[in-house]
């Protein structure tokens, strides 16, 4: 806002004393002090409001005016409570340093001028912030300039002091404040997408609030703009794969204006994630047309023909074709009837981008198709040397998870899964159907085991965890509960840790030694404390048999 502005507000009682040709400044903020030296809080453009509790005598309004014109404020207004009429030596001063100065009428409160200011200057920050995001849709709109959300992040922090970040859903940085701005903690990122995904989930109206340490975050939904209405569609559709912005400010008690404004922008990010999201077309395409030909069983000629059309576009430079890795993803919903796949297929796009990568083009390289209600992904890895076969290379299943688990359980809440199974890496078209089969085996692996996101290995196949998904539950729990409820019941009674003892020694392969030293615990405590454990389940434990039994009911329980 301009001085001028200032004086055609007959509510602020401001009378002009001196400055008539500076009118025009433009008013950035307000402050009131009365420092005698308050530089250190200036950053230029204020109007600087004083009680004069800083003047003793005429010899003080000189070096005050100076500090004030060479932090380049706007201009001064000095109350007449205290003093009555403005100080000529003040008037005098200002004038020296073309400084503008108004008086403050007594009945006129400091806190009445700070408000009108302050709303002015918001709301001309706001207004000039909503022509530059109208301008900035339309040219997103036409074409792909534009400087995509850093861009848009950028104005919030210039036009309206407001530090903001994009989030994916499972807390991946995809865009933040411009090079040498604040950094969000990985750790952070996941509360506060854990935050959003949890409040999606129960429907709750965003903005949703966040503190977070002495910071307070208010979450705003990023929705793809050719996505139905909120009201339309069930919120699991899209709650696993919708981004967020995080903005460190307390949206409560803002005005609706503002709301508008930060809604605008999050609809001006939806317009770069649509675009970014029509880009992994070629990909998903390609990762179809490779699984199709793999569940039809069409030639390994023919399948090694479509891995030498998309290497290039998923490992651009190469020149070789990669090796491939198959993973395989499903979500469930309780009592859901709608396909899932498509959510899957978002999903696991997100989590097979490196959580520590920025951006959203870590995607680039990684194809996912979806086929009913299962996403399978087409990862290629960068070729191996001839003395490895690759084998033991590419992404493992838990790894896949670390970052993300807790912000999709989040999601999940109580009545959703996500399971994923993860193959050995193969290098050449006969392996892929094996890779495939490989992947899907081990995602029904880990769809046995407890919790709402989990994921298990091509390297836990060779091995009797295959088996055990596949026995029915009720022979599961017999068989636990004849081993092992005879030992929880007497742990229970005596608090004798007799499971942790069992799981130790198994562990320990049967070294009494090592076992001991594991539990600090005396060989003789241990000894009392296995044949304690046999005695009550008429069991051996020097046996082959009833030690790979123990083993099982552990595994199974």
């Amino acid at each position: 806002m301009r001085l001028r502005a200032l004086l055609d507000t007959d509510a602020l009682g401001l009378g002009l004393l001196g400055g008539e040709d500076e009118l025009d400044r433009t008013v950035r903020g307000v402050m009131t002090t009365d420092l005698r030296d308050p530089s250190r809080y200036l950053s230029g453009g204020e109007l600087v409001l004083t009680g004069l509790a800083w003047r003793r005598d005429e010899s003080d309004s000189e070096p005050f005016v100076r500090i004030l014109a060479q932090a380049g404020v706007a201009a001064l207004a000095a109350g007449e409570a205290e003093l009555g009429d403005v100080p000529d030596d003040l008037v005098a001063a200002c004038a020296r340093h073309r400084l503008p100065l108004f008086a403050v009428h007594e009945s006129v409160a400091f806190a009445t001028i700070t408000e009108h200011v302050v709303r002015q200057v918001s709301g001309e920050r706001a207004g000039d912030l909503a022509a530059v995001v109208d301008r900035h849709r339309r040219m997103m709109t036409s074409g792909p300039a534009g400087g995509g959300p850093d861009v848009v992040l950028d104005l919030l922090g210039s036009d309206l002091d407001l530090r903001a970040w994009v989030l994916s859903p499972t807390g991946r940085l995809i865009a933040g404040p411009k090079e040498g701005g604040p950094v969000l903690a990985a750790g952070v990122c996941a509360r506060l997408a854990a935050e959003q995904l949890a409040a999606a989930r129960t429907g709750r109206r965003g903005p949703h609030r966040v503190l977070v340490g002495t910071s307070t975050y208010s979450l705003f939904p990023i929705r793809g703009g050719g996505r139905a209405p909120a009201a339309s569609r069930d919120v699991r559709e899209t709650v696993l794969s919708d981004w967020l912005l995080a903005v460190e400010a307390d949206a409560g008690d803002w005005p609706e204006e503002r709301l508008d404004l930060v809604h605008g922008v999050t609809q001006l990010i939806a317009v770069e994630r649509d675009r970014r999201d029509a880009a992994r077309t070629v990909r998903r395409r390609l990762a179809q047309e490779v699984l199709e030909l793999v569940q039809t069983g069409a030639a390994p000629a023919e399948i090694a023909a479509r891995l030498r059309v998309a290497a290039p576009v998923l490992l651009p430079g190469l020149g070789a074709a990669p090796h491939w890795q198959v993973i395989v993803a499903r979500v469930e919903w309780d009592g859901a009837d709608a396909e899932s796949g498509p959510i899957a297929q978002a999903l696991l796009e997100e989590i097979l981008v490196d959580p520590l990568s920025t951006g959203s083009e870590g995607s680039d390289r990684i194809a996912v198709a979806h086929t009913g209600d299962e996403a399978v992904a087409l990862v290629p890895l960068p070729a191996v040397s001839s003395e490895h076969d690759g084998s033991e290379s590419g992404l493992l299943a838990e790894s896949l998870l670390e970052s993300v688990r807790d912000p999709l359980s989040a999601g999940l809440e109580e009545d959703g899964r996500v399971t994923l199974g993860v193959s050995a890496a193969v290098h050449s078209a006969e392996g892929l159907r094996g890779a495939l089969e490989e992947a899907r085996h081990a995602r029904r692996v880990a769809a046995a085991r407890p919790g709402r996101v989990c994921a298990a290995g091509h390297q836990e196949l060779a091995s009797h965890v295959l088996l055990l998904p596949f026995v029915p539950d009720d022979v599961r729990r017999a068989f636990t509960a004849r081993l092992l409820d005879p030992l929880r019941d007497y742990d229970r009674r005596h608090r004798a840790e007799l499971i942790p003892t069992l799981e130790a020694f198994l562990a320990c392969d049967g070294s009494w030694t090592r076992c001991a030293a594991r539990l600090h615990l005396h060989v003789n405590t241990l000894r009392y404390r296995v044949g304690r454990i046999e005695q009550l389940t008429s069991r051996d434990l020097s046996r082959l048999e009833d030690k790979l039994d123990f083993f099982l009911a552990l595994r199974m329980s």
